[in-house]
């Protein structure tokens, strides 16, 4: 493994303790020669830069984070971070108001997606099946 930047080992704890361990895990055995230099890139830059930043909690962070996934249509990225709130403290509540501004600011279908895909995702997180 290549020496590590001080961001790149703060981007892999503030990612660890938002995402968890085993989804990490699973990412970091999936990296490739292709994606190495990009994964190596967010982590330093989103994890590292953006979300250890103190200014927003984690739980603020979540709940803006997935509001910009849900207005730009990232569907697979909305469902990870919305697993993410069992350790980032965001509630169903604050994504519902989240998706409340969605709607007004990006578009009632845009919301309405994400809607879709954010409840499916609370259900599974109830039930402990894998969305």
């Amino acid at each position: 493994m290549p020496d590590r930047s001080e961001r790149y080992v703060t981007g892999m704890a503030v990612r660890r303790a938002v995402l968890g361990d085993a989804h990490v895990d699973r990412a970091s055995l999936a990296i490739t020669a292709f994606d190495e230099d990009f994964q190596t890139f967010i982590t330093e830059s989103a994890w590292g830069s953006v979300w250890a930043r103190p200014d927003f909690t984690p739980r603020e962070r979540s709940i803006l984070t997935i509001a910009l996934l849900a207005a730009l249509g990232h569907d697979e990225e909305v469902a990870m971070h919305v697993r993410a709130t069992r350790n980032t403290g965001a509630t169903a509540g604050d994504l519902r108001e989240a998706m409340l501004h969605v709607a007004v600011y990006a578009g009632v279908p845009a919301a309405n997606h994400a809607i879709k895909i954010i409840k499916q995702t609370l259900a599974s997180m109830e039930t402990g099946a894998a969305a």
